[in-house]
């Protein structure tokens, strides 16, 4: 909008759209820098405003600006995992750890710091929120393997799967992000599939959702590719026993 002047209008931002854009300025500075490094005069500075306005919107100060940003990237994170149950279990996954690891590839710092802990403004209640992220991820999770009311075994499979999810990315960082995210998303695909099908073994509810889950996926898929490489893995090593 421009005035008859033709210069930029000023628009007054509505509370929601300021409250917003503070959100965004302060995720966007706790993505590349530890917590505790970000002080209300920096999100002042990133969002254009002053930091009295900052104090207005979060009266609580850095804590509650911590915490709504925390809430905001944990709602994205968990929304990440949410995808219309059509199609192979590996196609799902696949999209899935595509938009989950290019998070961490974007918020590479503040990732690593919500994840680890350890920080000066940590508290029951950010602890609780990426408690949160994880056991959504696994509803979501559970929700594809069409497990309504799935057991013991099976639930505890998959979140030590979302944890070695976040290891996974946390190492990713770490180790200067390598391998490529598409090796990394094909890893982490064939690393569910295996843990399910080692925990299936045991647990006959499991290997009822495994059987289903195998009679969607093509011959030439990931499932077909991981099972030849491991059979000639066996027969390998079947010579040497």
């Amino acid at each position: 909008m421009t005035s008859a002047t033709g210069t930029p209008a000023y628009r007054r931002l509505s509370v929601e759209e300021r409250r917003a854009q503070l959100l965004e300025a302060a995720l966007s500075l706790f993505a590349h820098r530890a917590p505790e490094e970000v002080s209300l005069d920096d999100v002042a500075e990133a969002a254009g405003v002053s930091r009295p306005l900052v104090y207005r919107y979060f009266p609580g100060g850095k804590q509650q600006l911590y915490e709504a940003s925390l809430r905001s990237a944990a709602d994205a994170l968990e929304q990440c995992f949410a995808e219309p149950p059509e199609g192979p279990l590996t196609t799902r996954l696949a999209r899935a750890l595509d938009r989950y690891l290019a998070f961490v590839d974007e918020h590479d710092m503040g990732f690593a710091a919500l994840l680890q802990g350890g920080s000066v403004v940590e508290t029951s209640r950010t602890t609780a929120i990426v408690d949160g992220v994880r056991r959504a991820a696994a509803e979501h999770i559970l929700a594809h393997l069409s497990a309504e009311d799935p057991g013991s075994r099976l639930r505890m499979t998959v979140r030590m799967w979302i944890t070695a999810v976040e290891a996974a990315s946390l190492i990713w960082l770490d180790e200067d992000k390598r391998p490529p995210l598409d090796e990394l998303r094909d890893g982490l695909v064939e690393q569910f599939i295996a843990v399910l099908a080692a925990s299936a073994g045991r647990d006959p509810e499991t290997a009822a959702v495994v059987r289903r889950a195998l009679a969607l996926e093509p011959a030439d898929g990931p499932v077909g590719e991981l099972a030849r490489r491991v059979l000639t893995v066996v027969g390998d090593a079947a010579h040497l026993l």
